[in-house]
C-alpha cells in the first residue's frame, strides 16, 4: 500500500507516469467516468480549504466514486479531543482512500502510520503540499512541454509557503533547473530547505528582494500570498502583505512565453488586470489540479481504465 505524504514519495519515473495519465484524462475525461465506481474518498480537512478539498471531491466524483468527510476540525471528533491516529483508524473502516489537511506539520505522516488505506497529504502546516506540487508539475509540463532546463522565480512568502517547499524538492530533481528566490528578509526560504535541498543537491539558486530586476530571466513566475494565518504578529503581516504586487508594468518586463502560476487563493499579490494576459495560467492550473488528483486516486487505488 502506497501513500503520498511528501512530493518525493514518487520517483521521477512514477511522477512522469502520473502526469501522462493526467494529461490523458484531460483529453477525454468521460473515458474515466466509471473507473472508481463503488469506491469512497474521505476528505479530512482540519483546516479551511476551497480549491484543494473541492478538487479532491470533484476528482473522485468524476471517476464515478463517492465522497464523505468534514471541512473543519470543529466538525469532527477532534473537537472532543480525539487524536489523528484514532480518527484515521476509524475512517479507514469507512473509506477506500483518505485525503487529509491538518495545521500541524507531520500530521499526515502520523495518519499514514495508522491507516489501513492509502493516505494523501493535502497540506500539513507550513511543511508540504504534494498534490499542489503535482498540479504545478502538470501545469508546467502541459504548457511548457518539459520539466527540465527552466528558470523558476518563486515570489512572496517563501518561509511559510508549503507549496514552495514542495515544488523546490520536486523540481530540483530535474536537470538544468535554476531557482530565483524573491522575498523580503523576514520571509526567506527556511535554512533547512536551503541547506538540505538546494545546496546539498547542488541546485542552482539565487536570492533577491527585487522582483523587477529578475523578471526578464524567468520561464516561470510562481507567485504566493503572504499568509495571515501563519503569522503570530499582526503588525508583521500588515507590513509585509503588500511587498510584491504583480501588475502589467512588471509583466511588460517578462518574456513573451513566461508563465505565471499561483496556488491560490489570491489576495492582492496579482492585480486582476493580469488575469487577461495569456501568460497568466493560474486558473488553468486549478483545472489541472482536478486531473492530477484523478490520476493520483487511480494510482493509489490500483484501478485502471478497462
Amino acid at each position: 500500500m502506497k501513500h503520498l505524504i511528501n512530493p518525493l514519495d514518487f520517483s521521477v519515473e512514477e511522477t512522469e507516469e502520473l502526469l501522462l495519465l493526467a494529461e490523458d484524462i484531460a483529453k477525454d475525461r468521460s473515458r474515466y467516468s466509471d473507473v472508481c465506481h463503488g469506491k469512497k474518498l474521505a476528505t479530512l480537512f482540519y483546516e479551511p480549504s476551497t480549491r484543494t478539498r473541492l478538487s479532491f471531491e470533484a476528482a473522485m466524483l468524476n471517476l464515478g466514486g463517492n465522497v464523505l468527510g468534514f471541512a473543519s476540525g470543529g466538525d469532527s471528533s477532534a473537537a472532543k479531543g480525539e487524536s489523528v491516529a484514532d480518527t484515521i483508524r476509524v475512517v479507514s473502516c469507512y473509506a477506500d482512500i483518505v485525503a487529509m489537511r491538518h495545521p500541524k506539520e507531520g500530521a499526515a505522516l502520523v495518519a499514514a502510520t495508522h491507516a489501513t488505506v492509502p493516505v494523501i497529504n493535502a497540506g500539513d502546516g507550513g511543511h508540504q503540499h504534494p498534490t499542489q506540487t503535482l498540479t504545478d508539475l502538470l501545469t508546467i509540463h502541459s504548457l511548457k512541454g518539459r520539466l527540465d532546463n527552466l528558470t523558476i522565480g518563486l515570489c512572496g512568502d517563501l518561509k511559510f509557503g508549503r507549496t514552495v517547499h514542495s515544488l523546490i524538492s520536486a523540481l530540483g530533481r530535474y536537470p538544468g533547473i535554476k531557482f530565483v528566490l524573491i522575498s523580503p528578509e523576514e520571509l526567506k526560504i527556511p535554512s533547512y530547505i536551503r541547506k538540505e535541498v538546494l545546496q546539498k543537491n547542488d541546485i542552482a539558486f539565487k536570492e533577491t528582494e527585487d522582483l523587477e530586476s529578475v523578471m526578464p530571466e524567468l520561464d516561470i513566475l510562481y507567485m504566493t500570498r503572504v499568509q495571515r494565518e501563519r503569522f503570530f504578529n499582526e503588525e508583521d503581516y500588515i507590513r509585509l502583505k503588500d511587498k510584491y504586487i504583480l501588475d502589467m508594468n512588471k509583466m511588460a518586463l517578462a518574456r513573451e512565453d513566461m508563465l505565471v502560476l499561483h496556488p491560490l487563493p489570491r489576495v492582492n499579490e496579482i492585480s486582476v488586470e493580469v488575469d487577461n494576459d495569456p501568460r497568466a495560467v493560474y486558473f488553468k492550473q486549478a483545472q489541472f489540479g482536478v486531473y492530477v488528483r484523478m490520476a493520483l486516486i487511480m494510482k493509489l487505488l490500483g484501478v485502471e481504465l478497462c
